[in-house]
């Protein structure tokens, strides 16, 4: 047998496709070297593998829901310090604690008024009336009428600019009792029926959920790409 080392210009000189012209040990030369000639498609042997969504023209879906924290710039942390915020001063008084009692209590009564309903649905309306209006005064709206700060509170719901931001707070922890209180008390009126149990839950949850520390400026978006307008950037080369 013959052990003799084989080498490419061996390969490539007895190969009976090869050009006659080509030399051994000499490449011919790239299609594209010469500027006047038209570009020729790839080979199937070079040809670059695609993901399969970017061959039929698919695009990565986004997310439908987002979560957005803020944090306080040092403009604002100034602004926030040049006095007190008129908009959230209120929540501490005393007087404002004792409107959610009397309101509940009011509430109560109008709703016994409506005949042909039980006690139980009496104050399932009553819990969830309650939690509606609450949700929408601490946790939707935003901003503050008063512009004594700047515009520093503009992104910020009435809970986050209690107190400053500050958790634990006497307040903070009676506006998180009060719906937890209301809540059992409707049900045990409801006499624990399943189906008023998970209205009045939901409320609950719906209404306690904004109020963990750990969503502290941080807000949902639903649908961000449409909520968030897109800005256009030019650069110069």
């Amino acid at each position: 047998m013959d052990t003799s080392e084989v080498t490419y210009d061996d390969i490539v000189a007895n190969n009976p496709l090869r050009p006659p012209n080509q030399d051994v040990g000499v490449a011919p030369p790239h299609v594209h070297d010469n500027p006047n000639s038209s570009p020729r498609s790839p080979d199937r042997g070079s040809e670059i593998v695609q993901p399969l969504y970017a061959k039929r023209g698919h695009k990565r879906t986004n997310s439908l829901v987002k979560v957005k924290h803020t944090q306080p710039t040092p403009e604002q942390l100034q602004d926030i310090a040049t006095g007190p915020n008129a908009n959230a001063e209120w929540v501490n008084l005393k007087g404002a604690w004792v409107i959610h009692i009397v309101l509940i209590v009011l509430a109560k009564m109008i709703v016994n008024e409506i005949p042909g309903i039980s006690d139980a649905i009496k104050w399932t309306i009553v819990n969830i009336g309650y939690m509606v209006v609450t949700y929408i005064l601490f946790h939707f709206a935003k901003g503050t009428p008063f512009d004594n700060n700047g515009g520093a509170f503009d992104d910020l719901t009435l809970w986050e600019q209690i107190d400053e931001g500050a958790q634990y707070t006497p307040a903070k922890k009676y506006l998180t009792s009060v719906p937890i209180a209301l809540f059992l008390v409707s049900t045990h009126y409801s006499r624990y029926n399943p189906w008023l149990f998970s209205l009045n839950m939901i409320a609950l949850l719906w209404v306690l959920f904004p109020k963990l520390p750990i969503l502290h400026r941080a807000h949902v978006l639903l649908f961000p790409d449409s909520a968030e307008k897109p800005t256009s950037t030019s650069a110069t080369l």
